[in-house]
């Protein structure tokens, strides 16, 4: 039998032509939804944009727009479907900031098991969010790597958290975690590996999300 190669062709063209058209829909509605705050449709919006994840970065880059836009996208419209569900929250409740927020100086020790103990010594923000996570009954955990947060979910199995890290990263751990607990992500303010810098304000804004 012979194989219709030429029909095959025109099927996978139709197919990737009507992928794109999707996935410019998604994204026009995640961009509405991320500059006017009004969510449209956010399952859908998640589901194609994590589908099409690599793609839709692409389309971003062709078109001049910063490809962090969709890293954006999904942070905020998870943040959106979430808000709810999360304020609700009243106990098992963690933040887990990273590692780089800690200053130069910084003598903490990290464990194994949950990462950098604070020493609020008042070098960085980590000790100002640490005390006001206390009075809000949050856990703080400073975690150099992805892996801890597997191991505290594990060890602990927290309800709700908030996770502090640059969008790329939010994006992808809030996907990991979601099955597990109810999340919300604050995107640092000056991202890299090295002193990074996050709004202390937005992060405890957070945590007064469930005590009102």
């Amino acid at each position: 039998m012979q194989i219709p190669y030429e029909l095959l062709g025109k099927f996978f063209i139709i197919l990737a032509i009507a992928a794109l058209v999707v996935l410019g829909i998604a994204l026009l509605l995640g961009a509405y939804s991320f500059k006017k705050q009004r969510i449209l449709f956010p399952n859908f919006v998640l589901f194609i944009l994590y589908l099409f994840y690599g793609p839709a970065k692409w389309i971003c880059r062709v078109f001049g727009i910063k490809d962090t836009l969709v890293d954006e996208i999904l942070v905020e419209v998870r943040n959106a479907v979430m808000l709810e569900g999360f304020k609700k929250i009243k106990d098992g409740r963690v933040i887990f900031l990273p590692q780089c927020l800690r200053h130069p100086n910084c003598k903490a020790r990290c464990d194994p098991l949950v990462g950098y103990e604070c020493k609020m010594c008042g070098l960085c923000d980590i000790g100002t969010i640490c005390k006001a996570a206390k009075e809000k009954n949050f856990e703080v955990y400073v975690i150099p790597g992805g892996s801890f947060v597997k191991k505290i979910i594990k060890a602990h199995r927290p309800e709700s958290c908030i996770g502090v890290a640059c969008y790329p990263e939010l994006a992808e751990s809030m996907q990991g975690a979601s099955p597990f607990m109810i999340v919300q992500g604050v995107s640092l303010l000056q991202d890299g590996c090295y002193n990074t810098k996050v709004d202390v304000e937005e992060v405890i804004r957070k945590m007064e999300e469930c005590n009102v």
